[in-house]
């Protein structure tokens, strides 16, 4: 399996409901590093899993819908908590309907799997990996 990753970070702001997350019942902010792997089995004709400009394109699109937000007061995050696994999903079905979209270009198409790594601080991430509906 081959895989091509970009790198963006974004800032948001949040809080949880629930005892479970403590003081993070409160509003508070959080800055992520976004790591976003394409996957695939077989290199296109040009010998690329994706096109890196395109790929970074689109996650940083991505992350411009994000950044500098209240999630609390996004509707699409309502009845949500905000957590990093919760987000690392968001981002993988955005950047999924771009590729079927065909943003990433038509090569991208072939792409077969995506994992969405939202790196928290040096010490703490979460993950989510999913195939693409082809």
């Amino acid at each position: 399996m081959y895989t091509v990753s970009v790198r963006d970070h974004f800032m948001i702001a949040h809080s949880f409901r629930g005892a479970v997350f403590g003081p993070a019942q409160k509003l508070h902010g959080a800055t992520y590093v976004v790591d976003l792997a394409f996957r695939r089995a077989e290199l296109d004709e040009d010998g690329i899993v994706v096109d890196i400009g395109l790929a970074s394109t689109a996650l940083k699109t991505v992350m411009d819908e994000l950044n500098y937000r209240n999630l609390d007061e996004e509707a699409a995050f309502a009845g949500w908590n905000t957590t990093t696994e919760v987000l690392a999903r968001t981002i993988f079905d955005r950047i999924a309907a771009r590729i079927a979209a065909g943003e990433l270009g038509a090569g991208a198409a072939a792409i077969e799997s995506l994992v969405v790594t939202l790196h928290e601080s040096h010490v703490a991430w979460a993950s989510y990996e999913g195939r693409l509906a082809r």
